[in-house]
C-alpha cells in the first residue's frame, strides 16, 4: 500500500519544500534544480571512473599483502593491522567530507581529495622501503594506509551531496546504483590489470600504475567536466550552480537532535555498518582465503570472478528499485526489499562457504556473497537521500563514519581469529551473523519517507 504521504511515483508531499511537485523538463532546464539527461550521463559516467579509481586505489594492498607479507616478515596480525590501518583514517573524514560537500560543493572536493590519495598511491612502496627495521618500516606503511583512508574518505560523502541535489528522486537508485558500481569495476582492474602486474614485474608496479590513473582522472573530471558544467550554468545564469554550493535554506544547520531522536537514522547506521563489515572482510580476505586453501589457483581468476558478477547485481538492483517506485511501491518497502536480498543473501553463502570442499563451490559461493552485496547500493546507500535530501551529504557522511567501523575492528578481528584458530569457517560465520542482526533493525525501523 502506497504511503499518504508518497504519490504513485515515490515523490513525497513537504509544504515547506516548493520542489515537491514534479517538474517538467522544460521546467527542470529552466530553474536548473535538476540535471538534464545529457547532464546526468556526463556526470554519472565521470563520477563513475572516479568510483572505479578510488576502489582499484583502496584494494591493491588486499591483492598484494601475501607478497609485501612474505617480504616485509609480517604475521597474520601485523597484516591485519596492515588493512585495517586503511579505514582509521576512512572514519575521520566521512563527516567533514559531507559536511563540505553541502556547504561549498562536491565537486571543489572531490579532485583535491583525488589528488591527494593517488599520490599516496603511487609512493606507497617508496614509503616501505624508507626504513630497514621491520618495526619502523611496519609503522610508515600503517600511516600511509590512515592518510589514504583520510583522503578517500571524502569521495562517497561528496558524491552522495551531488546526486542527491541534481538527480530527482525517481532517478536516484539507478544513477547511485550505476556510479557506486564503479567501486566493483574498480576492484576488478585490480584484480585482473593488478595481478597480472605483480605477477610479472613484482607488487610495486601496480601502485604505480594505479596511482597515475588516479591523477589522470582528476585531471580529466576537473578540467573536462566540472569546469566546463560550471561555466554553463553560471553563464546562462542558473539559479543554483552545478552542483556548486547550496541555497540559503538549503544552508540551514543539519537537524541532528531530531535525527538522533528517530529510530529510521539508527536503523541506517546499524545496517550500514553490519553489510560493510562483510564486505570490507571479503574485500580484504578474500585473496588470501584462496591462497591458503587452493594455492594452485590462478590469482587473476579469484580477483576478478567475484567483482564481475557484482556489476550486473548493483545496475540491476538500482534499475529494478526506480521501477518499483515508479509503478507505485512505497519508497520504504522498495528500501528494505533491496537490503533482505543484500544482508540475507550475503549471509547466506557465506555460511554455505564453510560447507564447500571444492575450489570451484567455494569460489560460486564466494561470488554469489559478494553479488548480494551489490543491491546495498538501491537500500541502504541511497537512504540518506530519501530522509534527510537536503542535509544527504552529512547524513551520509556520519552514516559512512559506523560503516567505517567495520573496517579497522572487524578485518583486524577476522586477522587475529585467522592467527589463533586457523579457522576460515568462524569468520565467516560470524560475519553471518552479524548480517542478520543488520537486517533485523533495518527491516523494523528502517523507512523511506523524508524525516528532516
Amino acid at each position: 500500500m502506497i504511503d499518504h504521504k508518497e504519490t504513485k511515483h515515490g515523490v513525497r508531499g513537504d509544504v515547506n519544500t516548493p520542489a515537491t511537485v514534479v517538474l517538467k523538463d522544460k521546467e527542470v532546464q529552466a530553474t536548473g534544480k535538476y540535471w538534464t539527461k545529457s547532464e546526468k550521463n556526463q556526470w554519472a559516467f565521470g563520477l563513475f571512473c572516479g568510483t572505479a579509481m578510488l576502489y582499484a586505489s583502496r584494494t591493491i594492498m588486499p591483492m598484494c599483502v601475501v607478497t609485501v607479507s612474505k617480504e616485509m616478515d609480517w604475521d597474520k596480525t601485523e597484516s591485519g593491522t596492515v588493512l585495517s590501518a586503511f579505514f582509521w583514517g576512512y572514519t575521520m573524514t566521512q563527516f567533514l567530507g559531507g559536511y563540505l560537500s553541502d556547504r561549498i560543493g562536491g565537486d571543489v572536493v572531490l579532485p583535491i581529495a583525488a589528488c591527494m590519495w593517488s599520490l599516496i598511491t603511487f609512493w606507497t612502496p617508496q614509503l616501505a622501503f624508507l626504513s630497514n627495521d621491520k618495526h619502523t618500516a611496519l609503522y610508515i606503511v600503517v600511516l600511509s594506509r590512515v592518510m589514504l583512508g583520510m583522503c578517500q574518505g571524502f569521495h562517497y560523502p561528496g558524491m552522495t551531496s551531488i546526486i542527491s541535489r541534481k538527480v530527482h528522486e525517481q532517478e536516484r537508485s539507478l544513477t547511485y546504483s550505476v556510479v557506486s558500481t564503479g567501486s566493483h569495476v574498480g576492484t576488478l582492474l585490480t584484480g585482473s590489470f593488478g595481478s597480472l602486474l605483480m605477477e610479472n614485474y613484482g607488487w610495486e608496479i601496480p601502485f604505480y600504475a594505479i596511482g597515475m590513473l588516479g591523477i589522470l582522472w582528476m585531471l580529466v573530471a576537473r578540467y573536462f567536466l566540472i569546469a566546463q558544467h560550471r561555466e554553463r550554468y553560471i553563464t546562462v545564469g542558473a539559479v543554483s550552480p552545478l552542483p556548486g554550493p547550496a541555497t540559503v535554506k538549503e544552508h540551514q544547520t543539519v537537524p541532528w537532535i531530531t535525527l538522533l531522536t528517530k529510530p529510521a537514522f539508527w536503523s541506517l547506521l546499524v545496517g550500514h555498518f553490519c553489510e560493510n563489515n562483510a564486505f570490507y572482510i571479503l574485500l580484504s580476505w578474500l585473496p588470501t582465503f584462496f591462497h591458503e586453501n587452493f594455492p594452485s589457483a590462478k590469482g587473476w581468476v579469484f580477483n576478478v570472478v567475484p567483482w564481475v558478477v557484482t556489476i550486473p547485481s548493483s545496475v540491476g538492483s538500482g534499475w529494478l528499485a526506480d521501477h518499483m517506485i515508479r509503478k507505485g511501491y512505497a519508497v520504504t518497502a522498495v528500501r528494505k526489499i533491496m537490503e533482505t536480498i543484500a544482508l540475507c543473501g550475503t549471509a547466506l553463502f557465506l555460511v554455505l562457504i564453510s560447507f564447500t570442499g571444492s575450489y570451484h563451490s567455494a569460489l560460486i559461493c564466494m561470488a554469489l556473497a559478494v553479488s548480494c552485496c551489490g543491491f546495498h547500493n538501491s537500500g541502504i546507500l541511497v537512504n540518506p537521500q530519501d530522509i534527510a535530501p537536503r542535509h544527504a551529504g552529512a547524513v551520509f557522511g556520519i552514516m559512512n563514519m559506523a560503516g567505517a567501523i567495520p573496517g579497522f575492528v572487524g578485518v583486524y578481528i577476522a586477522g587475529h581469529i585467522l592467527e589463533t584458530t586457523k579457522s576460515w569457517s568462524a569468520v565467516f560465520n560470524q560475519t553471518a551473523g552479524v548480517c542478520m542482526v543488520g537486517w533485523i533493525v533495518f527491516v523494523v525501523f528502517g523507512t523511506g519517507k523524508q524525516i528532516v
